[in-house]
């Protein structure tokens, strides 16, 4: 079966819209140079294989599993009728890669560990509460909100210091929460935004059936790509939570009064904030962590030059932070350290801990261990919270 076969014909004019500007090549993270890493150059690919029958369309899927699928391509595109639906298109191309079974073999495996582990990382979900051990957390068990952690924050060490700071967070302002522990699944964004529909929707319906016989309403998660996918697909099919992204319920805390800062000896600290893009451009939370970081004393925010909707990716979205498909090229994360540094900040400050992991591995490349930290924001809050 081929792209053509498919009913998407909204999606296939939009890709005849691109008007072949490469202005979008401008804040990709993943274009070197060669136009096959850039949305344009993987649109005259679609374009090319509806137009030549011949064509293996499954050759190009290092071309189109290495796309982060940040959306700063949809943000910035000039074409007439709203712009180009970049993300959708290829989406649309990667579910058919995926339907012919010709993924890279890196997709491969990051699909299968998910589907036989319930994480991509192949690790046993018994092992899933281990980043909680020595923290006083529940099993949830009807209390007002259920802490969803996500794969990354279950088994990344980077991960795991993140949910460990939120949770302690939490704890200290005696916020009624709970985990799943060994029972939580994948959330199945990236398998979603990889191609991979049918594995998504069976654990789209695992977790709303598992979350509606826990009597879940809540839900708080530090992971942007797990609130994507409870915000904008579960409700699709009767997940009705109410889901928030843990920078907003700090700001909330913050905002009501219910958490305030110490004012005494508070040493002046610089700190940029970096967008993660399925925070920023997806969901279109910017000002909640700005607000944050601005009402901590002592904390002077120093805005990077690309910033907001023109954030720059860090490379590790739909699954690079693991499959690695981005590199080879230009290094996304590298750059935006370099980037980070420019600003004389001494604290990266992000809310994602797929961020905090490539920023960290790219402040390691870079030998600037010893002038920059890289920071989650409950993080920083939890250092400046008066006792």
């Amino acid at each position: 079966m081929g792209l053509a076969d498919t009913t998407e014909e909204k999606l296939l004019y939009d890709a005849l819209l691109c008007s072949r500007c490469k202005f979008c090549t401008t804040l990709c993270p993943t274009y070197d140079g060669w136009l096959g890493k850039s949305p344009v150059g993987r649109i005259q690919a679609i374009l090319y294989t509806l137009n030549h029958k011949e064509a293996n369309f499954g050759r190009l899927g290092d071309m189109f599993f290495s796309c982060t699928l940040c959306g700063a391509c949809e943000e910035i595109c000039r074409t007439f009728m709203g712009g180009v639906k970049v993300r959708e298109i290829i989406e649309l191309a990667r579910s058919q890669i995926v339907e012919r079974a010709d993924v890279p073999a890196k997709i491969k495996e990051f699909l299968e560990n998910i589907y036989k582990y319930g994480n991509p990382y192949g690790i046993p979900g018994k092992k899933r509460e281990d980043w909680a051990d020595g923290l006083d957390i529940n099993v949830y068990s009807n209390e007002d909100y259920l802490f969803f952690v996500g794969c990354v924050g279950s088994f990344d060490p980077v991960g795991q210091k993140v949910a460990r700071s939120f949770s302690e967070l939490m704890i200290k302002e005696g916020v009624s929460f709970g985990i799943l522990g060994r029972e939580e699944k994948c959330d199945g964004n990236e398998a979603n935004v990889l191609g991979e529909k049918g594995l998504f929707e069976l654990l789209e319906e695992e977790n709303i059936e598992k979350f509606k016989k826990l009597g879940i309403r809540k839900i708080v998660t530090n992971d942007p790509h797990a609130y994507n996918a409870f915000k904008n697909d579960y409700t699709k099919e009767g997940g009705n939570f109410e889901v928030v992204h843990h920078t907003q319920f700090i700001w909330e805390l913050i905002r009501s009064g219910k958490l305030t800062f110490s004012n005494s000896s508070v040493s002046n600290t610089k700190v940029t904030y970096h967008d993660p893009c399925f925070l920023g451009r997806w969901n279109g939370i910017y000002e909640e962590p700005r607000n944050i970081l601005n009402s901590i004393p002592g904390i002077t925010v120093v805005e990077m030059e690309r910033n907001r909707q023109n954030s720059f990716c860090c490379g590790g979205g739909s699954g690079n932070f693991y499959t690695d498909l981005s590199s080879g090229g230009i290094d996304p994360a590298r750059e935006r350290i370099r980037e980070a540094y420019r600003t004389g900040a001494e604290i990266i400050v992000t809310a994602c801990p797929t961020c905090a992991i490539m920023l960290g591995n790219a402040l390691e490349e870079e030998d600037m261990e010893g002038k920059l930290i890289i920071k989650d924001i409950s993080e920083v809050v939890n250092e400046r919270l008066k006792e």
